[in-house]
């Protein structure tokens, strides 16, 4: 036997599982009458300053969900949000940077059956109080929401001004949690000096197994300060993909229960114990599915981890 698993590229196992009348629903996965795997719930984690638990695998919005007024698309991405929602998904990220990705998500969740699960999460973007508090109050809308589980800075803009609403809306129950966040790792140092002295809830930031400097002080900091920690850009914008996609699963990786390389770039961040939650982001309810498998069985240990960086450096 071999080192390696068969290539299994992120629609293949789908796919198959499909043909045969194999996927049902959260975590399971069926033989004729037989139950095969299904047990497990789906994994979740808490937020350090309430408890309150969020499974680890969430979904994000750029680029995926910005599809304007085209209808098609918009139904397109309510089956992307529906298969979200029973594979027991929480946490929708978004942000009005994300061009009409908001709308979007709003016209889903009109159209959505079983939603009680959303933990809705969006940002603010922009210069001054009272222009930070008219596009808050415009995702309110756009989303279709009375309160939003969590609003963030977005990328550190103007935190210091939003920070003052935030703590404001925080206290009168307009919002649950607060956070703040950066997809650069130039502000790493800044962002860290907040996460030192603010009172917030969440962080959010890039982390995948190539990009792994938040590993250095973001992640342990996290960790020191109780904050709940959602990793963005979880696949490299896809260019995890492209580099690695070609190359076997190493045999191994079903050890946590890993099928195709979506979920082990997942299952390697979340499996980090001061993330809280990832968000892939997607307009495929294949990859959909794919993705949320991720929040399912075990994960991997910290000699695991290693393992699996050991195995993407030499490839």
């Amino acid at each position: 036997m071999g080192n390696t698993a068969p290539n299994l590229t992120r629609r293949a196992l789908l796919a198959a599982l499909g043909a045969h009348g194999l996927i049902l629903g959260p975590g399971v996965i069926t033989g004729g009458s037989r139950v095969l795997a299904a047990a497990n719930p789906i994994l979740k984690r808490p937020i350090p300053t309430s408890g309150q638990r969020i499974p680890v695998i969430g979904m994000g919005s750029w680029i995926t969900f910005n599809v304007g007024d085209d209808v098609s698309l918009r139904d397109q991405r309510v089956k992307v949000l529906q298969a979200f929602f029973d594979r027991g998904g929480g946490l929708i990220d978004s942000s009005p940077m994300y061009g009409s990705s908001e709308e979007v998500i709003g016209y889903c969740l009109k159209r959505i059956t079983n939603k009680n699960a959303l933990f809705s999460a969006t940002k603010v973007w922009t210069l001054s109080r009272w222009m930070g508090v008219r596009q808050m109050n415009d995702s309110f809308k756009l989303w279709g929401v009375n309160q939003f589980d969590l609003m963030q800075i977005h990328n550190l803009l103007d935190w210091e001004t939003h920070l003052e609403t935030l703590k404001e809306w925080r206290a009168q129950g307009r919002v649950r949690y607060i956070g703040i966040t950066t997809s650069h790792g130039s502000r790493h140092e800044e962002l860290a000096r907040i996460m030192a002295s603010e009172p917030i809830d969440f962080v959010q930031f890039t982390y995948n197994v190539l990009d792994r400097e938040a590993e250095r002080r973001l992640l342990p900091l996290a960790a020191e300060r109780g904050l709940a920690v959602i990793v963005n850009r979880p696949f490299r914008r896809g260019a995890l993909f492209g580099r690695f996609e070609g190359h076997p699963l190493p045999a191994w990786a079903g050890e946590f229960d890993c099928a195709n390389w979506a979920q082990f770039f997942l299952k390697f961040i979340v499996s980090h114990p001061a993330v809280t939650c990832a968000i892939p982001a997607t307009s495929r309810v294949d990859h959909m599915q794919e993705n949320m498998g991720a929040a399912y069985g075990p994960l991997p240990d910290a000699h695991m981890r290693k393992r699996m960086i050991q195995y993407v450096d030499s490839l």
